[in-house]
């Protein structure tokens, strides 16, 4: 029987709505936005200040939160835009650093190293979460090894009474990620990752997962970039199904970085297939498209287009989550504990 905390309930009680749907906002981009705020200045990464990148947090937070039932952030450049998200919008503290080390295979994760669990939730987070790089495909003693850093992440939020949100991102070991090959590869990989951290011993609460499927490879979708096809429109449903049905823990959906209009499409393809997820955990579809206008007139620019195109944005994403499940109905009643 799988007993969530009093603690536990609390956390993820606070980043959800009242009807208990996840409608998170991701603005815990560190590397990436870097590099995405130094390419639109057109200048070297170098120039891209900290006061910059806390900058462009702040102002997303500040205008999006209002909109959002929790927000994610990174205690390295987003206290400033913890203290600004709107009264009564939980808050989730990445716990690990951006990308991954670079001096050994496999994309190896690495904590924040001055952090922990406990000063985390001294900042006020009211959930943790960790991104992990990951495929079933990779060589089994990298997965080991990060299958026993998950745990004892899992072991720390455990023993504080936090919630462990576990965000995992597939790739292909050599370095194809983008083609048909790997579009056809990544149900499989989704599904397998869900089941996996769904075990009881990693202790985590929420899986944070990509779409199953690759909509530009979809033949049927909007996204359908035309040419190779992976998957039908009712094949990639099929796909969704059995994805959540290996997964024995409450999941909510990433952006991973693609389009507003086809993270959309992802979520209305996963109401079609009747597919219990709990809500989304959305950043660059949202407000990348602010970038430009941040990097070109500054975050006055910023705050009026998001207070424009990204409010319509997250507005769209919340009109379909009307539709999404409760975290709590992935836990019989009598396996909520509330002592």
């Amino acid at each position: 029987m799988i007993a969530v905390s009093t603690g536990k309930i609390r956390g993820i009680d606070a980043v959800a709505d009242s009807k208990g749907v996840i409608r998170a906002a991701a603005m815990d981009q560190r590397g990436s936005l870097l590099k995405s705020i130094a390419k639109a200045k057109n200048v070297d990464t170098n120039s891209v200040t900290p006061e910059m990148m806390a900058e462009f947090k702040t102002a997303v937070i500040r205008v999006l939160s209002p909109h959002a039932s929790g927000v994610l952030l990174d205690p390295e450049y987003g206290l400033q835009a913890a203290v600004a998200r709107k009264k009564g919008v939980g808050l989730l503290f990445a716990y690990e650093l951006s990308g991954y080390d670079n001096n050994q295979p496999g994309r190896i994760p690495v904590l924040l190293p001055n952090w922990t669990v406990r000063t985390l939730l001294d900042a006020g987070a009211d959930c943790v979460k960790i991104l992990l790089y990951y495929t079933p495909f990779e060589e089994a003693s990298i997965n080991e090894q990060k299958r026993a850093w998950v745990e004892r992440i899992g072991a720390e939020c455990a023993f504080h009474d936090v919630p462990f949100f576990l965000e995992f991102v597939g790739y292909d070991p050599k370095g194809d990620g983008k083609g048909v090959e790997y579009a056809r590869q990544k149900p499989e990989i989704v599904a397998r990752s869900m089941a996996e951290f769904s075990k009881d011993f990693y202790n985590v609460d929420v899986l944070k997962v990509e779409i199953p499927v690759d909509l530009q490879f979809t033949k049927g979708t909007k996204s359908f970039k035309g040419g190779e096809v992976a998957y039908s429109r009712e094949e990639a449903k099929d796909l969704y199904r059995k994805a959540a049905e290996s997964a024995k823990r409450p999941f909510i959906y990433l952006s991973a970085g693609v389009s507003n209009a086809q993270f959309l499409e992802s979520i209305e393809l996963a109401l079609e297939a009747d597919v219990n997820f709990a809500g989304v955990l959305c950043g660059r579809a949202t407000w990348k498209e602010g970038i430009p206008v941040y990097a070109e007139k500054g975050v006055a620019a910023l705050e009026d287009w998001l207070s424009d195109q990204g409010v319509r944005n997250i507005e769209a994403l919340n009109q379909l989550l009307g539709n999404a499940h409760a975290w709590r109905e992935f836990y019989e009643a009598a396996e909520v504990r509330t002592t």
